[in-house]
């Protein structure tokens, strides 16, 4: 039996708060470990032919190179020619992605024209290919 600090009487009632704390974040833990084992139903898949597919890649690379060249693809193309190459690909395949990838040298403000250019063909699936320090 623990005596209260100055007094002579015995204490009557427990703390129980840190275990409520520790039973909260133990909750919380199986909550999150159960959601992430879920796998979702076991089928059995269908098998798909071994031949490969002849969908073209949708995704247009934009490139534009340290002296301000602009590239769709691999194709060396003017602002007007980027912009009626990119309008003859929306009408045929809507919503493609962009990439667009420029040289750390470029004139920003070419990289502007070209993310203007895209802004006004309400093409907004745009990406920017950026390279990890170090490689």
């Amino acid at each position: 039996m623990q005596l209260q600090p100055g007094g002579n009487k015995p204490y009557d009632d427990i703390n129980i708060t840190p275990m409520l704390d520790l039973a909260y974040v133990l909750l919380i833990i199986f909550i999150i470990m159960t959601t992430a084992a879920v796998q979702g139903m076991k089928v059995n898949l269908p098998q798909s032919s071994s031949t490969q597919s002849l969908a073209t890649p949708t995704t247009k690379a934009i490139t534009i190179t340290a002296d301000g060249r602009i590239f769709l693809d691999t194709v060396p193309v003017s602002m007007a020619d980027l912009q009626t190459r990119l309008v003859a690909d929306e009408a045929a395949t809507p919503g493609f992605p962009v990439v667009l990838s420029g040289d750390g040298q470029a004139s920003y403000q070419t990289i502007m024209n070209v993310l203007d250019l895209l802004g006004r063909l309400n093409i907004t699936s745009v990406g920017l290919a950026t390279k990890l320090a170090g490689q």
